[in-house]
């Protein structure tokens, strides 16, 4: 803020200073009553603007305050329990009035718009949404939020469908629940940018429209889940997919009109609809109200109405399992309709209860329109079993069950879960109901305060999980089949691990926060990996608060080990091969936590050849964290080679300061000559993953290898008395340099036992040419069998990974030792 100078004023101490026009600030409004001037911050003077100078300090440290504490919920206007599509929909609300574009008399519109596009970028990405509401923006990379579209984009392309209640808006964290449940999904696979995605949007919202409650119409947008679109082999926009469980997805190629759309996904609803007659009717219906099915049955006649086929169809796809729908030919079938009491077109529905003499039993239906009937008819359905105090135990303890828990007036679950029996017939899984009002200490007594659907394994009232997904009938039916499979378990005081005779996997989490509903499948996924190794739970803390403030815990998910007394806490990628990850290097560390003084006594004291690398990280720093996962990785590649370790230099700060490390993370090698113990390297590398750093680190090593000329190729190998192994190649193949360092790694992993070397094709073609080597790289071993080479031009190892190359080396060792020379096969 520019100022001019400053004057004494009258007998006044105070001392004035003016400032430069235009004064802006970013907050309304403040008012300063000092010497009787008002200050109103957000508005611009037209003239200079006399301020004393603690009222221009006040100015200053109210701007700066408010920028420091600025919260990217706070930005969007939403809630911290929003869901990713009410982000994007505040976001995209914001973009159509903030947007520089549309305020060009402002400059600072850019900034301030740039602001709220970071905290959109933040918010809908889980895992930095995690970050931030666990360290706030300093768990973030700051590189990220440079850049934002034209105003137009917000306008027209930003998630063409999040406006359109039948049609499904799918992300990477929900699509694979949804087309495994069991329902038939078409799904239009858009980008943003695409003329063809934008003209197919009225005629999607048309079918989607038509065929609302048929099956699920989904989209996705293929800008903002580049990698899920790849991942389902998408390259071309719109691309169109059926997916029905069970099958192939199958993809649409016509022209793109409703009629065509409707005609090529009514194909796959498969479910029939009989035509009843004199010779069927009577052992149909007695078939199907045995199995407790009901039956929806419209008669056709010259007068009255009758469904039209394609919605007798549509009615048998949206009622499958739960009714049976029929047509009744009365023109032909008089005497038949008229037993059934029809005497024109009509459509009803029989219950199994009903006698169909008894026209008081029957539903008869006054409407033509599907989505009317359907609605009519699933209400008219029985409800979900009723369990009760005196039964729940008894039918929970040997079945698998989900559980619809209700309060208040609301006796009954939602009208749409009596369609979940038939979608977990097949999975032998029970749905029933609780009524929590009638039967409050039962739901008390598993710690269940408000509506929800949990489920029961089949082992007793108290292993249970509780489902936090949406509240849809997908998400619900994938939830209750991972469930079943899957060994995580609803943490409550009663059972919590306080114990711990076994090890626990804890997630202390919140329901409404997206990045905790995000990972309860991975852990599903993980608990299946390690049954009978590990239990899993999860502790919902906005009901057990003392619990978790017993553990500390300040932000959801976080995610404990606890192994006896050791407690370690899951840093890393919320998926379930980074928990896996996580778990394997508890049980077999291979990266040393170091403090101050293991540092002093492991680093700086190592042994002469002894390597270390180390990463000095701050817990809350977003590059540390994605470094984390990466660091075990390369640990374990460099297994035997190089010693790993950690330094946490937010629990030993001034230790770090005294090592000069002044960013985060700060990755150094500590080389092998014991008489510099402060000499080491520092990693400057773009790419921070296992392999780029494995190579960085291998290329500081003194080689294990040896260069071979045709001389030393023909005196070491062809006539010496070592084994070796030898990597042929040449310096412009990409795949030998990529090759090279895992060379290195073969080198030393079996040195003494087996020499290496490598050889220049380039630069020795004759050599390369006589040993038969054709391809690069290529690796020959040459082993001595006592009096001469076994074969010239050695044995090859169709292998580029060290591990395996040493394996079989070790085996061809064990079987010359083990064999005579005669009776030997090459297994290489």
């Amino acid at each position: 803020m520019p100022v001019r100078g400053g004057r004494r004023c009258g007998s006044s101490a105070l001392e004035f200073v003016e400032v430069e026009t235009p004064l802006r600030c970013s907050r309304a409004v403040l008012v300063g009553l000092e010497m009787g001037y008002r200050v109103v911050l957000g508005l611009q003077w037209p003239r200079p603007v006399r301020l004393t100078l603690p009222l221009l300090l006040l100015v200053i440290l109210m701007e700066v305050v408010w920028t420091e504490s600025q919260d990217y919920y706070d930005l969007l206007g939403v809630s911290r329990e929003s869901t990713t599509r009410e982000i994007r929909r505040a976001f995209k609300q914001l973009a159509l009035t903030m947007h520089p574009d549309k305020n060009p008399g402002d400059p600072s519109a850019h900034e301030k718009f740039l602001k709220v596009n970071r905290a959109y970028e933040v918010l809908k990405d889980e895992d930095l949404r995690k970050k931030y509401d666990k360290y706030g923006e300093k768990g973030l990379d700051e590189q990220q939020g440079g850049r934002y579209e034209s105003w137009n984009y917000y306008r027209y392309d930003f998630g063409i469908y999040d406006d359109d209640l039948e049609i499904i808006t799918l992300d990477s964290g929900d699509f694979e629940a949804a087309v495994n449940s069991g329902e038939i999904w078409f799904i239009n696979f858009y980008f943003p940018r695409c003329s063809h995605c934008h003209q197919l949007a009225p005629t999607w919202r048309d079918f989607a429209k038509e065929m609302d409650g048929v099956i699920r119409i989904g989209a996705v947008n293929c800008g903002d889940n580049n990698h899920l679109c790849r991942r389902k082999g998408i390259n071309s926009y719109p691309s169109l997919y059926i997916y029905k469980a069970g099958q192939n997805p199958e993809k649409f190629n016509g022209e793109r009109s409703k009629d065509n759309l409707i005609r090529f996904s009514m194909r796959f609803i498969t479910t029939s609809v009989t035509q009843l007659w004199q010779g069927n009717v009577f052992s149909e219906i007695e078939s199907a109200f045995s199995a407790g099915v009901s039956w929806l049955i419209t008669f056709c006649s010259d007068t009255g109405d009758c469904l039209e086929p394609r919605t007798r169809q549509k009615l048998a796809g949206m009622l499958d399992g739960l009714v049976k729908v029929g047509w009744m030919d009365c023109v032909t079938e008089d005497n038949l309709c008229q037993s059934f009491q029809v005497t024109s077109g009509a459509t009803a529905l029989y219950p199994p209860e009903s006698a169909l003499d008894q026209k008081d039993s029957v539903l008869w239906l006054k409407t033509l329109d599907s989505r009317e009937i359907y609605k009519q008819v699933i209400q008219h359905l029985p409800d979900l079993e009723l369990l009760t105090s005196d039964n729940f135990q008894r039918k929970l303890t040997h079945h698998r069950w989900l559980v619809s828990f209700t309060f208040g007036d609301k006796s009954s679950a939602s009208s749409e879960y009596k369609k979940l029996p038939a979608f977990l017939r097949t999975d032998h899984i029970q749905v029933g109901r609780v009524h929590c009002t009638a039967d409050s200490e039962l739901c008390r007594s598993l710690y269940i305060h408000k509506p929800c659907v949990a489920v029961f394994k089949g082992l007793g009232i108290h292993d249970f999980e509780i489902h936090h997904g949406k509240d849809v009938l997908y998400n619900i039916v994938g939830f209750a089949r991972e469930s079943v499979r899957a060994h995580v378990t609803t943490l409550r005081p009663d059972n919590f691990p306080s114990n711990r005779k076994e090890p626990w996997l804890v997630d202390f989490f919140a329901p409404w926060c997206p990045p905790c509903r995000a990972l309860l499948p991975e852990l599903r996924k993980a608990s299946i990996q390690l049954a009978g190794q590990m239990k899993f739970g999860t502790l919902d803390c906005t009901i057990h608060q003392d619990l978790c403030s017993m553990y500390n815990i300040q932000a959801y998910p976080t995610t404990v080990i606890f192994n006896g007394s050791s407690i370690h806490e899951y840093e890393g990628h919320h998926s379930a091969d980074g928990i896996l990850e996580f778990i394997q290097d508890l049980v077999n560390p291979v990266v040393v936590v170091l403090d101050p003084s293991s540092f002093s006594d492991r680093v700086k004291g190592r042994t002469e050849g002894q390597v270390w690398a180390v990463d000095f990280y701050a817990p809350w720093c977003g590059p540390c964290q994605a470094l984390m996962p990466e660091w075990r990785r390369m640990a374990r590649l460099l297994l035997g080679l190089v010693l790993v370790g950690s330094v946490d230099c937010q629990r030993y700060q001034s230790f770090c300061q005294s090592q000069s490390v002044r960013a985060y993370p700060e990755i150094r090698l500590y080389l092998g000559d014991a008489r510099q113990p402060e000499r080491y390297k520092t990693y400057n590398g773009w790419h921070r993953d296992a392999q780029s750093l494995k190579t960085w680190a291998l290329s500081s090593l003194p080689r294990a290898s040896v260069d071979l000329t045709p001389e030393s190729f023909r005196t070491l190998v062809l006539s010496g008395k070592d084994h070796w192994v030898l990597d042929f190649y040449a310096p412009w193949c990409g795949p030998c340099q990529h090759f090279a360092p895992e060379f290195e790694v073969l080198a030393r992993m079996v040195k003494g036992e087996v020499r290496a070397g490598k050889v220049d094709c380039q630069a020795h073609y004759q050599t390369c040419q006589s040993a038969g080597i054709t391809a690069y790289p290529s690796v020959r071993f040459y082993p001595y069998w006592g009096t001469r080479r076994y074969e010239h031009s050695g044995e090859h190892i169709n292998s580029r990974d060290a591990n395996v190359i040493a394996d079989a080396i070790r085996r061809r060792l064990q079987q010359m030792t083990s064999q005579p020379h005669s009776k030997l096969k090459d297994e290489l």
